[in-house]
Order: structure tokens, then sequence, then C-alpha cells
């Protein structure tokens, strides 16, 4: 037996367009603010998982680009699945290096936590087959 859960169109798209918010004020941060996100890496104490990718400051404009992108997209949900997956793969090695590790100040970590499950949320479902209700 596969039950069936209805999910009104309007909840979809309200919690859509609120996990798309911190990715795109996120992302603005990083292109605005690039030597203060660099600061608060090299100060990370798995600063060392980021310099593994290459260049700090490259990295940072480079996330920045993709979660403005990818938040957008996910925002006016054009290619949402798509979108949550590589906000997704974004959120994962941002919360491994600064908020692990953060042994005084867990919020910040459930807070990533949270989000991830809402993007979850959208990659796990298929919104585009019209059975929202």
């Amino acid at each position: 037996m596969n039950p069936t859960l209805t999910v009104g169109k309007r909840s979809v798209q309200i919690l859509r367009i609120m996990v798309s918010g911190i990715f795109l004020m996120a992302g603005a941060n990083h292109l605005i603010e690039i030597e203060k996100i660099v600061n608060r890496i090299q100060m990370a104490k798995f600063k060392g998982f980021a310099e593994f990718f290459g260049n700090l400051e490259l990295l940072v404009i480079l996330s920045g680009i993709v979660m403005l992108a990818a938040g957008i997209s996910f925002l006016i949900g054009f290619k949402t699945r798509w979108a949550a997956m590589v906000l997704f793969a974004v959120l994962i090695p941002i919360t491994i290096t600064i908020q692990i590790g953060q042994v005084n100040s867990l919020g910040p970590l459930f807070k990533n936590i949270a989000i991830a499950g809402g993007l979850l949320f959208f990659i796990l479902n298929d919104f585009n087959n019209n059975k929202i209700h």
C-alpha cells in the first residue's frame, strides 16, 4: 500500500520562498564582503577543509555566485529540484567548515540542518507532476 500525501500548493511556494532567502542574502554577502568571509573561514576550526578545495577568495566568490544563481532559480520555482540540489551541495562544505567545531554555539549548525531539511523536501519530491493540491 502506497499512501498518498496531499500538500497545498501555496504551502510549498511559501516554503520555497522562505528557504531561498538565506541563500540570496548569503550569496550577496559573499560577493560584497569577500575579505570578511575569508577571515571567518581562516578563523574556523575546520578551515583546512575549505583550503583543500583551493584559494579561499576564489571559493568565496564562486560560492556567492552559485548561491545567488541557484537561490533565484529556487525562489521563482525554475528547475526547483536542481536548484535545491546545488544549494544543498554548497551548504555541506559551508556547514563543515564554519558551523562544525563551534561547541559554544550549536544554533548555527542546527539552523543549517533545518535548511538542509527544507532543501531535501524539494529534492525528494517531484512537484512538476501537478499533483499538488
